[in-house]
């Protein structure tokens, strides 16, 4: 008996390994699958207890010259900035200079909010207004002046703006609290936030390719372009400067929310320098990452911390991350405390990374994860857009005979319908909002999305038709109970 168990144990062992050993394998499998179907463009870093797992690049930095992405390429970090500038305040607090549960107004003389703490910056519970309501009113009277921090508290007070909600009684995710902080840290510390973060962050963990994006000019050979599809339905990407969204964040150049360049092997030196305790001690450590409770003692939405968010879920380790999005781009650094195990991505063509960190995540810890799938609603969309009905039918049947390659998306298909409907093609959006009932004919939200479409073309008795089908399904669904007496009144 002991040595069929001896043999069992040994056998468990060697699967283990193989499994360990063929990480890279399936994780190269997982980016390779979602690159060649327009998942994924850019760098992976995946690393444990100290050691790469797994790193590649795909795709282009430059679409128009065909320049690749490589390792040494540098990208906008996003709010993957909002655990750095997150590490100053708390350094500041190891050197006792303050204290996270103290007011704002103690170091920021002016700020109009007395009630506000450090705390509830860190952790969006502060209630601050976001920057529509400080600065597009201000926009209009200023067209050519380019806001900063210093220009935050002066919108706050000229326009006598009021907090969302009572701090620390609820939970809005709002880049102006770290745009606060960044203030304060120049405030106590008597430099300037770039300055900074070089002297105790960037130089400690050797990060020699990070820094203030300088409004994202900085001339940098190895600087990765950001694109993006113009629409849902578009078949190609576009520079990400050439839209609204882009044109509109070139109005704010504000420091400490989303605003450093870093490399994919500098924010590896971040995660392995507040691994080693260069940056911060561990008790520190631990209450950055304990989730902040509103006042009513419940998890805040996000279970966010102090500049990170937190999983509930810790079945394969304790998690912490933060991603981040601006035009063009989306990041990752994900962390599994437990494991030493850390998942770096960028993604120059704004795909989603956040559920490619969590399969990575499973792939790296033994599970098997579904091969990426392309997104029937897109392809769907393109075909609709490019080439009219008749091939978007074409579209439709090789979805529902190629599953092993596409999938569908009620939500994908109602946001294409929304899409066409937004940028004046009412005909296209009518016919994907009815494609749409046609796959998903069990949903009351696509018939009530069909009949909103109808409406708006004057075809009131079709609508009706809709609706009713939508109350049919969902008795509780008030929005449709309201028009649909409207209409029938």
């Amino acid at each position: 008996m002991i040595q069929k168990i001896c043999l069992l144990f040994i056998m468990l062992i060697g699967i283990k390994n193989v499994i360990a050993q063929d990480r890279p394998g399936n994780l190269d499998l997982f980016f390779s699958t979602l690159s060649q179907t327009g998942q994924f463009n850019g760098n992976v870093l995946i690393t444990e207890n100290g050691n790469v797992v797994y790193e590649k690049s795909f795709g282009y930095a430059d679409f128009q010259n065909k320049i690749n992405n490589t390792a040494q390429s540098s990208f906008p970090i996003a709010s993957i900035t909002k655990t750095i500038t997150s590490t100053a305040i708390l350094q500041l607090k190891q050197q006792g200079k303050l204290q996270i549960e103290d007011r704002v107004s103690k170091y920021l003389s002016d700020f109009p909010y007395p009630e506000v703490t450090i705390r509830q910056l860190l952790s969006h519970t502060s209630g601050l207004p976001i920057y529509d309501t400080l600065f597009f009113p201000l926009i209009a009277k200023h067209p050519d002046t380019v806001f900063t921090n210093k220009d935050i508290i002066p919108a706050c007070i000229s326009q006598k703006i009021p907090l969302v909600f009572k701090p620390g009684e609820d939970f809005s995710y709002n880049n102006v609290n770290y745009n606060i902080l960044a203030l304060i840290v120049e405030k106590i510390s008597g430099l300037s936030f770039g300055p900074y973060l070089q002297a105790n962050i960037f130089d400690p963990a050797g990060m020699t390719n990070t820094s203030l994006s300088k409004f994202l000019k900085r001339e940098d050979k190895n600087l990765s372009k950001r694109y993006s599809f113009k629409y849902p339905y578009s078949d190609k990407v576009q520079l990400a400067d050439t839209v609204t969204e882009f044109l509109i964040a070139n109005r704010f150049n504000f420091q400490g929310h989303g605003d450093l360049i870093s490399t994919t092997h500098d924010l590896w030196k971040y995660d392995q320098a507040l691994y080693n305790g260069s940056l911060l001690n561990s008790e520190t450590l631990k209450e950055a990452f304990t989730p902040v409770r509103l006042s009513n003692g419940t998890h805040n939405i996000q279970r966010y911390a102090l500049g990170w968010i937190t999983r509930q879920d810790t079945s394969m380790g304790k998690i912490v991350k933060h991603d981040g999005g601006s035009p063009g781009s989306r990041t990752m650094l994900l962390r599994n405390l437990t494991r030493h195990q850390s998942i770096i991505l960028y993604d120059n063509t704004a795909n989603n990374v956040v559920p490619i960190a969590d399969m990575a995540l499973k792939i790296l810890n033994g599970e098997t994860v579904e091969k990426p799938k392309k997104s029937g609603a897109r392809y769907y969309g393109i075909a609709l857009a490019n080439h009219g009905k008749k091939a978007a039918d074409q579209a439709v049947k090789k979805i529902k005979t190629e599953t092993l390659n596409y999938y569908l998306s009620e939500d994908e298909m109602n946001s294409m319908g929304y899409a066409f409907l937004m940028n004046n093609r009412a005909a296209d959006a009518e016919i994907a909002f009815r494609e749409n009932t046609l796959l998903f004919p069990n949903s009351w939200n696509v018939y009530d999305s069909y009949g909103e479409v109808l409406l708006k073309h004057g075809k009131k008795k079709d609508a009706i038709k809709m609706y009713q089908k939508s109350m049919m399904l969902n008795p509780d669904n008030e929005n449709g109970k309201k028009v649909l007496e409207q209409l029938l009144r």
